[in-house]
C-alpha cells in the first residue's frame, strides 16, 4: 500500500500535537511495531519536551528529515553537556541528520508547525528502545521546561558566534 504525505496530513498532525499535551504526536508508517525499519512523521510544537537519550543495546540509527519548520538537535557528551547543535531548516538549506547509535541526544523545536520524517532500526521494544539520561530531567518534571529554556538559549548563543 503506498503511503504518501501530503500538506494535509501535515497540517493535521500539526493540529494533532497543538493540542496533545506532550506537544507532539506521530505518525506511523510502519504497520507493525516488529518492522526492522520504523517510519514515522513526527509533529512538535514549541514546549515539547524529550528526555536526552541514546540508542543502543540493542544498537538503533535514527534519521530525521525535516519536512516543514524548524527543529533543533542537540547531540550531548556522556556527562550531559551539549556537544553540537544542527539545525534542520529547509529555508537554511539543512534537511536532515542521522544519528548514530550510542550518541546522546534530543530535540528542541523552534517553530509551530514543524514536522519531520523520521526513520529508526526496528523493532520497536518500548522498553529498550530508549536509554535515557540521568542528567536530564525525566519527561513531566517540573524542570523540564527550565532545562529546555537553557537548550533552546545554549542553542541561540552557538549561532551568534
Amino acid at each position: 500500500m503506498l503511503k504518501i504525505v501530503t500538506s494535509k496530513l501535515l497540517d493535521e498532525l500539526s493540529q494533532k500535537a497543538k493540542i496533545s499535551p506532550r506537544k507532539r504526536i506521530n505518525h506511523n508508517f510502519h504497520d507493525d511495531l516488529a518492522d526492522p525499519i520504523n517510519r514515522m512523521l513526527n509533529a512538535f510544537e514549541p514546549g515539547t519536551y524529550i528526555q536526552p537519550h541514546k540508542h543502543e543495546n540493542p544498537d538503533k540509527r535514527e534519521v530525521f528529515i525535516i519536512l516543514r519548520g524548524s527543529l533543533v538537535v542537540v547531540i550531548f557528551d556522556d556527562s550531559g553537556n551539549p556537544d553540537d547543535f544542527v539545525l534542520l531548516d529547509p529555508g537554511k538549506g539543512n534537511y536532515a541528520i542521522e544519528v548514530p547509535p550510542g550518541v546522546w541526544h534530543n530535540v528542541v523545536s523552534l517553530e509551530s508547525g514543524t514536522v519531520v520524517y523520521e526513520i529508526k532500526d526496528g523493532p520497536y521494544i518500548q522498553i529498550s528502545d530508549k536509554n535515557f539520561a540521568s542528567w536530564a530531567p525525566k519527561e513531566g518534571h517540573p524542570d523540564c521546561d527550565q532545562y529546555l529554556s537553557k537548550l533552546t538559549d545554549l542553542f541561540i548563543r552557538s549561532q551568534c558566534v
